[in-house]
This record gives C-alpha cells, sequence and structure tokens, in this order.
C-alpha cells in the first residue's frame, strides 16, 4: 500500500534531472533506470506497472538488466515507456569532453580519460572511421568495406608500421559467403604480420586474396573523418571533415557491448513486460566474438546484441529505434515465447539486426562444421526438437530495417535458426551485406514470411539472397547419394527437423547480386505463393518438397539446382520472364512432381520445349500476360489475361513493407526495373549452333565448363572455375581410375584448370605421364592420382618433317557442309602444307569431316595435322566420335544409337610453331574401340572464329 501510494498508482517517472533518492513521481523524477527497475520489482506481477522515462540521453555505466524477479503478469504487465517516442535514449556509450590541440597534417588530439577504451567514435551523432587502409568511401555501396586492397597488410605496407598490434584485418571469404576478422598482434622480425582470428565463418576456407581491409593502425590516418586512439598514451587522434569544429561538436565513444539484459531461462523465464519508445545507441562491435558455427549453415554467431532476451516470454519491443550499433540489434537467445518486435526502427547495425537462434542441444544429431556428416542409419528418428530451449512463436512485425551489416559481412536483416513459428510480416528490410532475411536450418519450420519488402541485399557478398534458407538438417549430406538411399527408403528423412511447412506469401523481393528468393542446400518443406520477385528469380536446391506457385519473376525466371530424386517440388502458375535455368538440375532420376502450367512471358515460343524431355511445361504457355501497370509497380494482370488459362490469380501489390505511417513516410522502396522478355535463356533449335553447344569427353566423360550461376552449384568462385564430369558411367575409363560424376576438376598437376581448353591442354602437355587431379567433389576438395590409358598426343614443330606425317591413304574423306580451298582428297595425300587445307569458313561452328574405314575395326589411334596459317590457324579443337553402323551413320553426333564419343582435343591455349599434330592414342594392348566410321567434330579457335587449317587426317588400325 505505501509503495502504490508512493509511486502515484503504479506509475514511476524517471528524468535527466531526477535524483534516485526521490519518490520517482512526475513532481520527483528518478534519475536512473536501474532504479527505476528496482522499484518496479517492488509491485511487479501484483498490479500493472507503467516506467515513464523523460527525454534525455541516459548514458548507462552497465547494461540494464531483467531478471525473473522483474516479470509482469498477462493481466499485470510491466511496461517501459519512454515520454514521447524516440524521445528517451539508452545509450552504451559516453560523452567526452576534450580540448583540442593540433598535432599535424590536419590531424587533432585530445587527452582521453582514464581507463576509457573506444571501440566507436560518433561526432554529432554520426560514426567516424578508425584510421585505415584504403580509405572508406561511402559512394562504394557494393565494394567490400567500401574500399579494398590486396595489399592491405603486405609486408610492404606494414614496413611504415611502427606497431600495428591492436590493429584489425577485415576479409572477404574467399567465395565472398561473408567476411573474416583478425586481430593483429604484431609483426616479425622478417616484417610479415602477425594476426589471430577468421573464425567468424563457418565455411573456413581462407580469406579473399584481394578484398582486404585493415584499420585502427595510427600510420594509416590520413583522411578527413579518420580517429585513432592511444590508449597507453590516453591520446585521440581525429582529423575533422571540412567545416566541422570538434570544440563545438558532440564526441560519443561506445563502451559496451549490450545495452539491455532480459536474462531469464527455460526454467524461470522473465515474462510480460514491454520496452517502448526508447532509442537504443551505441553498443560495441562484437566481431572478434562472433564465433559460434550454426548447425552447418555458412554461419557464425555471437550470442549477444545491444537488447539480448535469454529466457523470455511474452517480452514485447514496441517503437523503439536501434541505431549506432557495432553487432546485432536484438538478439532472442535460446528460450523465448510470444516475443515481439513491433513498429521499430533499426539502422546502421554492424551485425544483423533481429536474430532468433535457439539451443543447439535442443536439436537431435546437430552438426555444425559444412563437412561433417551423419551416419543415417544411426541417426534419432524422433521428429522434433529433443528440449524446449529454443525461440517459438516470436513475431517481428512493421517494421523499418535497414543498413544491415556495417562491421560483420555474413548478417541478416532477420536471422532464424533452430528455431519454430517465427512470423515475420510487414517490415521492410534494404540495403545489406548479406541477406534480408535468412533462415538458418530446417529445426523446426513453420515459419510466415509475409507482405515484406526486401531488396538491395547481397551488396557486397556472393551467392545467396534477399530471402535465403540453408537445411543442412540431420538427413543431408553433401555427399547426396547416401542422403538420396536413406531418403527412398524413409521418405519422412527430410521433415524429421523441417516438421512444419515455412511459408513465403504475398511480399516483394529484389536482389540484384543473387536470388530475389533462394532455398539453398537442403532446404525443405516450404510454400512459396503470391511473390513479386523483381530480379533475380526463384532458386531450388536439393530439398524436399517445395511448392511454388502463383508467383511473378520479373525478367527473370526459374532457377532448378541440384535436385534429388522424388523431391515432390511443385512449381506452377508462375508468371516467369526467362526460360528455367537448370544446374545439374533437371535429370532423369531429379524432375520433381510438377514444374507446369506456367506462363512465359519471352520472345521465344520454344522455351516452353526446354526441358520438355523429363515432362516439364507440358502445358504452359507462351504469351503477354498484360500487366496492369508494370512501370509503377503494378503487375497484377488486366481482365481476360491469359495467365487466366495457367491458374494465375491476381494478388495486392500496394500491401508491401512497413505500413506504421512514421516509418513508411522514410521507408525507401525498390526501383522497379523496365520489362524486358527473355529470349528463353539458352532454349532450343537456335539458327546456328554456337561453340558454347560443343560435346568434349575424356576418358569416356563428358565435360562440362562452367558458367553463369553453375558456380553457386558446385560452390566454387568463378575466379577458380573448373571443369565438370557431368556423366562419367560407371563402365567408362573415368570411373576406373576413381572420378565421379559431377566431380569439379580445378587443376592438373598443380596446373589450374579454370576452363575446358585449359584442362585438355594440361593432359595434352602431361603425355602418357600420370596425372594428379584436383577436383572438388561434393563442395570438398579431394585429390585423384590418374595413369590415363587413353593419351592425348600432341606435338609441334617449325620443320614438318619432324612430326611424322603420314603416307598416302586410299580412304575417302567428305565433310558436313562446303569447305573452302584445297580438295578434301588432301587431307588423305600424305601432305602437310603451307595452306588452308579444305577449311570451313569462318564462323562456322561444329563443321565436321568423316573417313570411312571400309568395315568395323579396332582403332589404335586417330590424329590431325595442321598448319598455323597467318600464324592463327594451326591450333585443333575438337571431339572424336565412333560408328559401327554399316551405312553411312550422317553427322548428328550427339545421337547415341550411332554415334559413340572417343575424345576431345584442345590445343588452343598450347604453345604454337608453324606446324602441329593432335590427336589420341590408346595404350599399349588396347584401342579406343571398333569402328567403321570415324568422325571429327571441329570447332573455331580465335575469338574472330577462324577454323583450323587441317592438312592431313589419320586412323591407325589395330591394338
Amino acid at each position: 500500500m505505501l509503495a502504490t501510494q508512493a509511486f502515484g498508482a503504479a506509475e514511476i517517472f524517471v528524468a535527466p534531472q531526477g535524483a534516485d533518492a526521490n519518490k520517482g513521481t512526475r513532481s520527483a523524477p528518478l534519475r536512473t533506470l536501474s532504479a527505476a527497475r528496482d522499484r518496479a520489482r517492488m509491485q511487479a506481477g501484483k498490479e500493472p506497472v507503467t516506467v515513464i522515462v523523460a527525454d534525455g540521453v541516459y548514458y548507462l555505466a552497465e547494461p540494464l538488466t531483467f531478471t525473473p524477479a522483474d516479470s509482469g503478469a498477462p493481466d499485470t504487465p510491466v511496461v517501459y515507456r519512454s515520454e514521447n517516442e524516440g524521445g528517451a535514449v539508452l545509450s552504451g556509450g559516453a560523452r567526452l569532453e576534450l580540448r583540442w590541440t593540433t598535432y599535424q597534417d590536419g590531424i587533432l588530439q585530445a587527452s582521453t580519460p582514464e581507463g576509457i577504451a573506444i571501440d566507436q567514435l560518433f561526432v554529432n551523432g554520426v560514426r567516424r572511421h578508425m584510421a585505415r587502409y584504403p580509405n572508406h568511401d561511402a559512394t562504394k555501396t557494393t565494394s567490400a568495406y567500401q574500399g579494398f586492397a590486396k595489399d592491405a597488410f603486405a609486408k610492404q605496407r606494414a614496413a611504415g608500421w611502427a606497431d600495428p598490434t591492436g590493429g584489425y584485418i577485415h576479409a572477404m571469404h574467399r567465395s565472398r559467403w561473408g567476411g573474416y576478422h583478425y586481430r593483429i598482434t604484431g609483426k616479425k622480425p622478417s616484417g610479415e604480420v602477425t594476426y589471430e582470428g577468421g573464425w567468424q565463418n563457418n565455411r573456413r576456407m581462407g580469406m579473399h586474396e584481394e578484398h582486404r581491409m585493415v584499420e585502427n593502425i595510427f600510420e594509416e590516418l590520413d583522411a578527413p573523418g579518420e580517429w585513432f586512439h592511444d590508449a597507453t598514451n590516453r591520446i585521440l587522434y581525429y582529423m575533422p571533415i571540412d567545416g566541422e569544429s570538434p570544440e563545438e561538436s558532440v564526441v560519443e565513444v561506445v563502451r559496451l557491448p549490450r545495452v539491455i539484459d532480459i536474462r531469464g531461462s527455460l526454467e524461470e523465464p522473465v515474462h510480460n513486460i514491454t520496452l517502448e519508445g526508447f532509442v537504443v545507441r551505441h553498443a560495441a562491435r562484437t566481431f572478434m566474438q562472433t564465433d559460434e558455427p550454426l548447425l552447418r549453415s555458412d554461419w557464425a554467431i555471437h550470442r549477444g546484441g545491444a537488447l539480448l532476451v535469454t529466457g523470455g516470454e511474452d517480452i514485447i519491443i514496441r517503437d523503439m529505434e536501434f541505431d549506432q550499433l557495432g553487432g546485432n540489434a536484438i538478439f532472442f537467445n535460446n528460450y523465448n515465447r510470444r516475443v515481439r518486435v513491433q513498429g521499430c526502427h533499426i539502422h546502421d547495425v554492424g551485425a544483423s539486426g533481429v536474430c532468433f537462434v535457439g539451443d543447439a542441444d535442443a536439436v537431435r544429431n546437430p552438426l555444425f562444421e559444412y563437412r561433417q556428416k551423419n551416419d543415417l542409419q544411426r541417426i534419432d528418428r524422433t521428429p522434433g526438437p529433443q528440449s524446449e530451449n529454443y525461440p517459438a512463436d516470436g513475431v517481428v512485425e512493421d517494421c523499418l530495417i535497414h543498413g544491415i551489416g556495417r562491421v560483420e559481412r555474413q548478417p541478416a536483416g532477420v536471422q532464424i535458426s533452430m528455431s519454430r513459428a517465427i512470423a515475420v510480416r510487414d517490415t521492410s528490410i534494404y540495403d545489406c551485406a548479406r541477406a534480408g532475411i535468412n533462415i538458418g536450418d530446417g529445426c523446426w519450420g513453420g515459419h510466415l514470411i509475409e507482405r515484406c519488402d526486401v531488396f538491395d541485399t547481397v551488396l557486397e557478398t556472393h551467392d545467396h539472397g534477399s530471402f535465403n534458407s540453408w537445411g543442412r538438417d540431420r538427413y543431408w549430406r553433401s555427399d547426396r547419394s547416401v542422403t538420396q538411399e536413406a531418403v527412398d527408403a524413409d521418405p519422412n528423412l527430410p521433415f524429421l527437423d523441417a516438421a512444419e511447412t515455412t511459408v513465403i506469401r504475398n511480399s516483394r523481393w529484389r536482389c540484384d547480386h543473387g536470388w530475389d528468393i533462394d532455398l539453398d542446400d537442403g532446404s525443405s518443406n516450404y510454400d512459396i505463393y503470391n511473390n513479386l520477385m523483381l530480379n533475380g528469380g526463384l532458386k531450388l536446391r536439393e530439398g524436399f518438397r517445395r511448392r511454388a506457385w502463383n508467383n511473378i519473376t520479373v525478367n527473370n525466371g526459374f532457377h532448378p539446382h541440384v535436385w534429388f530424386d522424388q523431391s515432390q517440388d511443385e512449381v506452377f502458375s508462375n508468371i516467369f520472364m526467362a526460360g528455367h535455368r537448370g544446374a545439374q538440375t533437371p535429370a532423369e532420376n531429379a524432375q520433381g512432381k510438377r514444374i507446369d502450367a506456367n506462363l512465359f512471358f519471352v520472345t521465344d515460343a520454344r522455351t516452353v520445349d526446354r526441358y520438355a524431355r523429363f515432362g516439364w511445361d507440358v502445358d504452359s504457355i507462351v504469351a503477354n500476360p498484360r500487366f496492369i501497370d508494370p512501370s509503377s509497380g503494378d503487375f497484377r494482370v488486366a481482365e481476360g489475361s491469359p495467365a487466366r488459362e495457367v491458374g494465375f490469380r491476381n494478388f495486392p501489390m500496394d500491401q508491401f513493407g512497413v505500413k506504421k505511417s512514421s516509418l513508411r513516410s522514410i521507408a525507401r522502396t525498390p526501383e522497379i526495373p523496365p520489362l524486358k522478355p527473355g529470349d528463353g535463356h539458352e532454349s532450343r533449335g537456335r539458327r546456328r549452333p554456337k561453340a558454347a553447344d560443343a560435346e568434349f569427353f575424356w576418358l569416356g566423360a563428358k565435360l562440362h565448363g562452367l558458367k553463369g550461376e553453375e558456380y553457386s552449384a558446385f560452390g566454387t568462385r568463378k575466379a577458380d572455375g573448373g571443369v565438370a564430369l557431368v556423366e562419367a558411367p560407371e563402365s567408362s575409363l573415368a570411373a576406373a581410375v576413381g572420378l565421379k560424376t559431377n566431380d569439379l576438376i580445378q587443376a592438373v598437376n598443380g596446373a589450374a584448370t579454370p576452363g575446358i581448353a585449359q584442362f585438355l591442354g594440361a593432359v595434352a602437355e602431361s603425355g602418357p605421364s600420370p596425372l594428379l587431379v584436383q577436383i572438388v567433389r561434393d563442395q570438398q576438395p579431394v585429390e585423384v592420382a590418374v595413369s590415363p590409358s587413353v593419351k592425348i598426343d600432341f606435338e609441334t614443330s617449325d620443320n614438318v618433317d619432324e612430326l611424322a606425317v603420314p603416307t598416302t591413304s586410299s580412304l575417302s574423306v567428305t565433310a558436313a557442309k562446303a569447305t573452302s580451298n584445297s580438295p578434301l582428297r588432301s587431307l588423305t595425300d600424305g601432305n602437310v602444307a603451307d595452306s588452308y587445307g579444305p577449311v570451313f569458313p569462318n564462323g562456322e561452328n561444329g563443321g565436321a569431316y568423316k573417313i570411312n574405314l571400309g568395315k568395323v575395326q579396332d582403332v589404335k589411334a586417330i590424329r590431325a595435322w595442321s598448319h598455323n596459317k597467318h600464324g592463327r590457324r594451326g591450333a585443333q579443337r575438337l571431339t572424336l566420335y565412333g560408328s559401327t553402323l554399316s551405312r553411312d551413320p550422317g553427322w548428328n553426333v550427339a545421337d547415341r544409337e550411332r554415334f559413340t564419343p572417343i575424345a576431345s582435343v584442345d590445343t588452343t591455349r598450347l604453345p604454337r610453331s608453324e606446324f602441329e599434330m593432335s590427336g589420341v592414342a590408346a595404350g599399349a594392348g588396347s584401342s579406343l574401340g571398333a569402328f567403321r566410321w570415324v568422325v571429327w567434330r571441329v570447332y573455331p579457335v580465335t575469338n574472330s572464329e577462324e577454323n583450323t587449317a587441317f592438312q592431313e587426317l589419320a586412323v591407325e588400325i589395330g591394338k
């Protein structure tokens, strides 16, 4: 009763001019929130309590902490409220009163208080940059760290640093899957920088060779807005920006990594507390504590934030602003139920906006590093979690989130991991270094993403999406065949963790540096409908039961990557503006359940036929959907649109993103692109074949040079490239030496092979010698020793007599198309001359020569001689085929009933001489096969599409 009377009907007031000895009334307010909390604790749970905080900045000496003792109850909540929304600022920093003097070169200096550590510096509310190299350039929004340099911490650069200890190295992941951070520990006597760190990414593959930056190095203080704090001598150095007067400026530094800490547990939660209307600022960077891997996702996480909630129930974060934070803004850790973030503005934070992350001990058979694998015969087959220590039924709604990842490069506007039934709705998210929304695993599904507006994402990274997910759950292995066998035996396996369907609907997405919606490795049990995708399209990779319908992909389409057999995936009633862009999908045994009844707004009517042999798009159509007003972002279709024929139905185009008026008035919206109907993207039936249609083979395996987004499917970088064995039958020589379908060859004997020409050239140069082949298999590096039984012959000389020209042959040569210059009979006359030979015209891709051996015979070797006419036409780029038919088999070498691929040759990257001999030969006692017909299918060898000047063709019979 006394407490109630003293506090004026359960209202407690706080003001900057108050005193903690006061009664806490409006006329006699308290000074600190911690004192108000202690007073409120006396009534909490007994009656409603409201703590009203007056406008002002409250610099906290320690985090404002709430425990179960501070809890309210459903009918007696505890509310902490800023008297005016945005008026009360809770700061984890301090304001410095400094006396500036001139140092040198435009740099000022000032003494700082004893014992202070400065993690970040703000001048008049604007973050300033630690002294760094290279300098920060705010205009480089998509450049790593807004400025990077290969020599960031090179020995030559470090030679100018007296003592870099305490500096930091920031470097992008080798494949730009986020970033790494290192603390510099000093220099070796030889001058190299020493450092520790690099644990901030769960795919530890090393730092990028160019995308690097260093900071907190005194000698790099050379640009306006940069600063350096000499903590030992307590001196702050600062170079003001033009027009700035530090003496008249508000200078604030960051001290605390956490501003508010709600600290409960599964057994004893904190509940029924609302925080409303505050601004939370100045939390320290935590990138060196971002070290916990998350369930084989690409993430590592720091379980902390400016506002950390552990063990919360019915906690409401309403109408708050989070700004100038070095790490995560809001973090819901382990057990949380019915927590809500509503009407908040979260911006310019070092890591993620809102995180929901559960306890790994709640997961059955958890694995952490990407390469780890479960024994699928021994895993726990019990569905769902094994404890309740995780977030569930949480909500992020009506929020504006932007400026995500100002320090770290593996963040998200909203991050969800080891959680269930999290809803993100009516929220605008943009300006993100990586994902807008990320779901890191399938545990335990049931999430709802709706009416969101997510764009300008993946700005500094690679291979990701505005929405991104992984599902590397207990069923998933990187060696997919093992997972496939286990799921074939138990189709419920993918849903042990992804037990409830996750829904993505009625949202707008745009990613200019990846996919709009990217369901990556293992992501399963999704419904995706009524989404407007403005640039990157939809990607589904190796999961089960994904259903996508009634979506629109502007200027893009559907990207099926690496599917399982019987995946039960369905993609129907969508409007696509490009043909499907498959990467290892579809395949004979990976066709999905239903990919059909879609509308393609493209210029090539044959687009729908691209995957017809897999049963895809049998009832799809090519037509103009007749969008109502696409230039203004209204992609509804007009009455009578042909989209109706495939079942498409309009959905609202004015409900995307934040609704709160004060936030909507400042929120950006994505740029609406002009319509560019696609040409079908690699649709069949071109007017003439392109060089990209060429088939190449080695040891019976079909080769494929990666392009476009296929690098993502193989988990490698475009810079590294590679040659994929897209078909390596068990009967092939490739399989016999230990190679497999979908192996990606990246080097031979230590020489990089980014493309087919480099690979075949490296094999040719090795001759009959053994090969050490470096491959990526299931996204892991493997080495295979190969002793080829079929070798590529390659010799060059300026003296034709040194090339062992064959004698005249009576075998006749025919050509698929007309040749120029010499007659075809010159190819078997035993004469290698300084001439064009019977050459195909420039631009002729896929010309072919054929020899009739008269009967089926064992073929020991096949070779060709050429002349380097005008220094350009000596290289050979071809694939050899054989046929056993008694009649002329024609020229369709892709017909496997008529032709057998033998091998390929590509010498375009090898040294040139006047004359060249290339070919393939079988080892002792063996043959290349028995054939009656041999075909050389040849391709241009110069950028201007000039064909080889062939002089002689020869087939050696026998074993």
